[in-house]
């Protein structure tokens, strides 16, 4: 298994056919699904496909996909990140997105894996531009996008789901340019440096 990157608190690795359970299990804990598809059940068969489909994603476009997500300490699935190019754009403003257990929200792994995950489409992937979008209802994930250094972009409506909370409200797109990632990584490290309550400061998100 072939590791993608790894973060002070996590490892992200590539998928395997064996992870389908790890992803049946994230999708079926109630609420992790809530502002997707309002907790609908899962379906094996669609969930197999979807695996198939990350697997075979790094051989579309190199560098970019879906990663499993474990903790370092303990070897726990965490969930997963993506990084990839949005459908409507090119490889230089890939989309960020996550998903992960309830267990580690609030820990700030999603915005750990977040601010990982945008360095690297920075510096090893020549991006321009990276992307993130929820329900604009959602405010643990504008939260973490946020602390990523993200700002809001526009709202959109949503015309696609059916009995989801918040649905009428919208989604909402946040980005973040490269130019604007040198100065918030900047400002990172800046208050690492200033601070030593490194878990004081990671942001909290659902």
């Amino acid at each position: 298994m072939d590791v993608y990157l790894e973060t002070e608190r996590m490892v992200l690795r590539e998928f395997t056919a064996d992870d389908l359970e790890l992803i049946v299990a994230l999708d079926g804990e109630p609420g992790v699904k809530r502002y997707i598809d309002n907790d609908a059940p899962v379906d094996r068969d669609e969930l197999t496909e979807r695996l198939e489909w990350w697997l075979g994603y790094d051989g579309r476009t190199v560098g970019y996909g879906f990663w499993a997500a474990f903790e370092r300490s303990t070897g726990t699935f965490l969930g997963w990140f993506h990084l990839r190019p949005d459908e409507d754009a090119g490889p230089l403003e890939p989309e960020l997105g996550y998903r992960l257990h309830r267990a580690a929200w609030g820990r700030g792994f999603a915005t750990e894996g977040s601010l990982a995950l945008i360095d690297h489409a920075f510096s090893a992937l020549d991006a321009e531009r990276v992307c993130a979008s929820t329900m604009a209802v959602n405010i643990g994930s504008r939260r973490v996008m946020e602390k990523a250094g993200m700002c809001f972009v526009r709202a959109f409506g949503i015309d696609w789901m059916d009995d989801v909370p918040g649905q009428e409200e919208g989604g909402v797109e946040y980005a973040i340019g490269r130019g604007e990632w040198s100065m918030h990584r900047t400002s990172i490290r800046g208050d690492q440096d200033s601070s030593t309550e490194t878990e004081g400061a990671r942001s909290s998100e659902a």
